[in-house]
């Protein structure tokens, strides 16, 4: 079985595959629902789900914005349109997900 990030980059790679419509608003409803389903089935939340619960608040920052949006609605505001909101949202994903890795192994619990 998949990993959530594999997962992810397995919908970069073939978005319209997955999502139906190569677009941001899809990726976020497929992974809301992909959450629902897990919780819904009662699967425990693995350590990348614990992780990518911090990429809204890593998104904020990143945009330097306050106010109560879902990281999608952020992502699409700062582009141009639909198609280029999902190609930012895999740029922004790699960025985090090597903060994420750089900050584990700086942890002194990972040492």
């Amino acid at each position: 079985m998949l990993d959530l990030y594999d997962l992810i980059r397995n919908i970069q790679k073939r978005p319209a595959m997955y999502l139906g419509q190569a677009d941001l608003t899809h990726l976020g409803a497929f992974l809301s629902g992909y959450f629902f389903a897990r919780r819904q089935s009662g699967i425990p939340e693995t350590q990348q789900e614990k992780e990518f619960s911090e990429f809204q608040d890593w998104v904020e920052k990143k945009f330097n914005v306050n106010y109560s949006q879902p990281w999608e609605k952020i992502i699409r505001f700062f582009s141009p349109d639909e198609t280029t909101s999902l190609q930012q949202f895999f740029v922004l994903f790699q960025e985090f997900t090597e903060v994420q890795q750089a900050h584990s192994v700086s942890s002194p619990i990972a040492r």
